[in-house]
């Protein structure tokens, strides 16, 4: 017989089990306790008195002083109002079976009444007195209360222990691991070919593939395979999809879990489940462990633990670098593991020989981005003119998961308006339902107050179009998106260095919008506060992050490690703190005189382009230039399609 046609193990239901038991004595208990007697004919005392004075009686039984059985003489029993009383009796005893069974009161008070009326009538009647046990009644009636209590405590131990997952479903497994091991070959299909972009972090994944499929390729040359692999990068840009690929993509064991799954209630179980995943591992080695979150578990040790108390995740660490790199030998099991706050993990656990290497997963650039719609586009019908290029560039800084989200987004918008295909305007549609919030067309807004909006809006894109370094305008629009009442999208330059007059720039664009309230109407709102907090953060970052700022000099108070041991007190003194708030505030004034000089210079420009958003409530690129003309200072790479369709992902403004 072949391996698919042998007969699944059917699963035994306990409860049957435990149902059958129970039904077994309770049927032995009821046929011990005679059945004979179930079939007696109940009477009254005063019926019984008739029939004893009548001489029907052979003998009376008073069983535990609180029930009389009647036996009945021969001839008696063939008397048509016994026939009609009594019925035919099963399982007949040696001693015969009463015929008639009642309660009585006081058994003083009937003996007396009964010997009485037998010497009265010179009856030979006899009277016996019998004690009934039910030995099994009594014995289920003392271990019942056990029973329940034991079965109790059974479901709260299976409940706290994780039910039936694997190594945590019975009673004394708790302290096993909860690891789910993969089968190469029938649960994990996805592979390196999944995955798009990443390429740098790919190769060197792939190289500890290529370690557990050909390990003498790279030993034979005295080399060490490496204990492990740390996944290092903002959410959502493919650390768990990495390790999938590497689960599909190398034929060995994988056992996946989270940092989470060792912390449990009881102290000392996260270190015993870590010992059970490596005696697990090592068991079917060459495998591969991968540990989702690794920060849970892999904190500094003796941070913020101020109590003194014994603390189990200090522990399930300490068992975590003993396994890894420890006294015993750990050959042929590799260590993959993912977090986005590798700042805040110990030294120890970083340092060679327990994670040799660390992986940096960086948000995909234009070219990764284009390849990553490619694969998320694949399930979608999508019109055949659809041009992935143009997508990628209007998505800058979005990880692998805002695309998939995009993706969706667009097919639930395209759905909505019942089309056929997903078209390109259903993913710019996308684009601004993500960044930017869902429109609220109908939301309650005074004349007035469209008005500063417009005003507002059409002042971010003024001061934007007359400098250099601002990033280029797309669309700005005083239709309420989110929590905004209007917004100025722009297409930012990627760039991997910024330098101080760009950043001033974009400094200078984000205050366009008050200087406008300030130049036209002569006061200003409480519509710029996302303008005055990214304001606030960027000249705080020039002068203590970047050391851009001449008077504080090239020093910088930022701390890459987040280990900094600085505690409740500032790396500087009064004066320096002094210092740097002025400089931020200089900075900031200055960047905001400098756009009220500018909008004063196109306050016609400025009033023509608010008129225009007013009528409108959209405004694209094409407006502007009809009204500004060409930016002499725009360059091929900036990337823009049609004025109607044109939308992108950078919101610069809220307002409140």
């Amino acid at each position: 017989m072949s391996k698919d046609n042998k007969p699944k193990n059917k699963k035994i239901n306990h409860w049957l089990i435990y149902g059958g038991a129970l039904a077994l004595i309770l049927a032995f208990q009821v046929f011990s306790g005679g059945l004979g007697n179930s079939s007696n004919t109940s009477t009254t005392p005063s019926q019984f008195f008739k029939f004893l004075k009548d001489g029907d009686v052979k003998k009376v039984e008073i069983v535990n002083k609180r029930e009389a059985l009647v036996y009945l003489t021969t001839k008696a029993i063939s008397k048509d109002i016994h026939k009609k009383n009594t019925k035919t009796q099963f399982f007949p005893n040696s001693s015969g079976v009463p015929n008639y069974k009642f309660e009585f009161g006081d058994v003083q008070l009937f003996q007396k009444q009964l010997e009485d009326t037998i010497k009265e009538k010179n009856l030979d009647t006899s009277l016996n007195f019998k004690t009934e046990t039910n030995a099994w009644g009594d014995i289920l009636s003392s271990l019942i209360p056990f029973v329940l209590i034991i079965g109790i405590w059974i479901f709260i131990m299976r409940r706290m222990s994780g039910g039936g997952a694997a190594g945590g479903g019975q009673i004394f497994n708790i302290g096993k691991s909860k690891a789910k091991l993969f089968d190469e070959k029938i649960e994990t299909k996805t592979t390196f070919k999944d995955v798009a972009g990443l390429e740098g972090a790919k190769e060197e994944i792939q190289e500890i593939v290529d370690f557990l499929k050909q390990p003498e390729k790279y030993t034979s040359l005295g080399g060490k395979i490496p204990k492990g692999a740390l996944l290092v990068g903002p959410p959502g840009t493919g650390k768990t999809l990495l390790a999938k690929a590497v689960a599909g993509e190398a034929k060995a064991p994988f056992f996946s879990l989270s940092g989470s799954d060792f912390v449990e209630m009881f102290v000392g179980v996260g270190a015993s489940r870590v010992r059970d995943l490596f005696k697990q591992a090592k068991e079917k080695a060459p495998s591969i462990i991968f540990i989702d979150e690794i920060d849970a578990i892999g904190r500094a040790r003796g941070k913020s633990n101020f109590s003194g108390s014994n603390d189990e995740r200090e522990n399930t660490l300490n068992q975590l670098l003993t396994e890894m790199d420890g006294f015993g030998s750990n050959s042929n099991v590799i260590v993959l593991a993912a977090t986005n706050r590798a700042d805040v993990l110990d030294k120890a656990l970083m340092r060679a020989g327990r994670f040799d290497r660390q992986i940096y997963v960086d948000l995909p650039d234009v070219r990764e981005r284009k390849e990553i719609f490619d694969v998320h586009l694949k399930p979608l019908k999508k019109s055949k003119n659809l041009d992935t290029d143009f997508l990628s560039k209007q998505t800058p800084g979005f990880s692998g998961a805002d695309i998939a989200n995009v993706c969706n987004e667009a097919a639930l918008i395209a759905a909505r308006g019942d089309k056929k295909f997903v078209e390109k305007q259903d993913f710019l549609d996308a684009v601004d339902r993500i960044v930017g919030g869902l429109e609220k067309k109908n939301k309650i807004i005074t004349p007035s107050e469209k008005r500063a909006v417009a005003f507002h809006e059409a002042g971010h894109a003024t001061v934007s179009w007359m400098l250099e370094h601002a990033a280029p305008l797309v669309k700005v629009t005083i239709v309420p998106r989110g929590r905004s009442l209007g917004a100025a999208w722009y297409l930012p330059e990627e760039r991997l260095i910024v330098r101080p007059e760009q950043m001033l720039d974009e400094m200078c664009a984000a205050l366009g919008g008050r200087a406008a309230e300030k130049v036209m109407f002569d006061k200003i709102s409480t519509g710029a506060l996302s303008d005055l907090e990214k304001v606030t953060k960027q000249a705080r970052a020039m002068v203590t992050v970047y050391g851009l700022s001449d008077k504080v000099g090239n020093i910088t108070y930022y701390d890459s490690s987040g280990q900094n041991d600085y505690g409740f007190s500032k790396p500087y003194s009064e004066q320096t703190a002094e210092l740097i708030d002025k400089e931020i505030s200089s900075i900031i004034e200055t960047q905001y005189q400098r756009a009220i000089e500018l909008l004063k210079e196109n306050r016609d420009k400025l009033i023509e382009l608010a008129e225009v958003l007013l009528k409108k409530e959209v405004i694209f690129k094409n407006n502007l230039e009809a009204i500004f003309g060409k930016r002499p200072f725009e360059t091929d790479e900036v990337f823009q399609s049609e004025a109607e369709s044109t939308v992108t992902n950078k919101k610069k403004d809220e307002e409140e």
